[in-house]
């Protein structure tokens, strides 16, 4: 297990960490896997063929990040994994979360030497619907229930923990005090709209000073998730909703590849997918324009766009090649 601050460290030593791409989806799209009604593809590390799809995916970004001397953020399969969908999974009497990272320690290893510039963060999101904000928990049942996966995680062992695609204000809120209280550093990430806005409308400025004030701590930093770079490059720089802490807080996307909205992504029966060279361009470049140091994908996205993406920020980062 890499100790708790090696998120910290990259940061600190690297101009840029690239983050994975698409995982359930990709999944979803294998005609003969089965994702879980409840826990999605969290349970797929106790089937043998589901073990082995998974692992095909992530061993692809772990290649792609060592073949071009780029660190790289791995999220456990635990997008779902709260105690009350692991009870309705059956599965009340595995360890889940632990299991899962486990799974991608197992392949870290699998690395060597690059695998002590391999971060794996504890993922969680929601509790429901993340493209509608109407249905989010206030502050304090968020916290409430978020706490048990939260340390589910933490005493697993993982680098540090992630809550992505939060459509509004008041879960984050909640979320990032559950994730604080484990004393691990932690990222939120949110789903933007191009006004510079969460889905509930809350100005990107007003949520994170919202969280910072009442997480304690507050989170280590924050990344927008599935939001097209595009969208994301409106976002952050919108005059009135953004604000130059949000630009300094924000450190990173994982994009999708569709400059749609999440309503019409939620609704869209076929994937909406981008050209992987003009992903790696545009996302790429938030590197250099905005100076974004975490990027990756998300919905649209697999192995071809996040190597389009890591070939041009090792091309604009040869010192990269000689770090690892």
């Amino acid at each position: 297990m890499n100790h708790p601050s090696v998120f910290q460290r990259l940061l600190a030593t690297f101009p840029v960490i690239l983050a994975e791409g698409a995982v359930i989806e990709r999944l979803r799209r294998m005609p003969d896997i089965r994702l879980d009604d409840q826990v999605v593809n969290s349970a797929l590390i106790y089937d043998d063929h589901g073990r082995s799809a998974l692992g095909g995916i992530c061993r692809q970004y772990l290649e792609i990040g060592r073949n071009y001397g780029l660190p790289l953020l791995l999220s456990t399969p635990t997008w779902r994994a709260g105690r009350e969908r692991i009870a309705a999974a059956g599965l009340a009497g595995r360890d889940l979360n632990g299991d899962n990272f486990r799974f991608l320690d197992g392949l870290r290893r699998e690395q060597g030497d690059y695998g002590k510039n391999v971060v794996i963060g504890g993922l969680m999101s929601c509790k429901g619907d993340a493209y509608k904000p109407e249905g989010a928990l206030s502050a304090p049942e968020a916290r409430a229930f978020h706490a048990w996966q939260a340390e589910a995680l933490a005493v697993a062992g993982v680098d540090l923990l992630l809550a992505t695609t939060l459509p509004a204000l008041s879960e984050a809120i909640g979320l990032a005090q559950a994730l604080a209280a484990t004393g691990l550093p932690y990222l939120i990430s949110f789903v933007a709209r191009p006004e510079g806005t969460l889905l509930d409308g809350t100005p990107l400025k007003d949520a994170i000073a919202a969280i910072d004030s009442q997480a304690s701590p507050p989170p280590l930093a924050y990344l927008i998730n599935c939001t097209h770079a595009s969208v994301f490059r409106r976002a952050l720089c919108h005059e009135r909703n953004s604000s130059p802490l949000v630009r300094e807080r924000v450190i990173g996307l994982l994009a999708n590849t569709a400059a749609l909205s999440p309503e019409e992504l939620d609704n869209s029966t076929e994937l909406v997918e981008e050209a992987p060279e003009v992903f790696g361009a545009a996302v790429a470049a938030l590197h250099g324009d905005l100076g974004m140091k975490v990027l990756g994908g998300c919905c649209g996205t697999d192995e071809r766009h996040i190597d389009s993406l890591a070939r041009r920020l090792a091309a604009r980062l040869p010192q990269l090649q000689e770090g690892l």
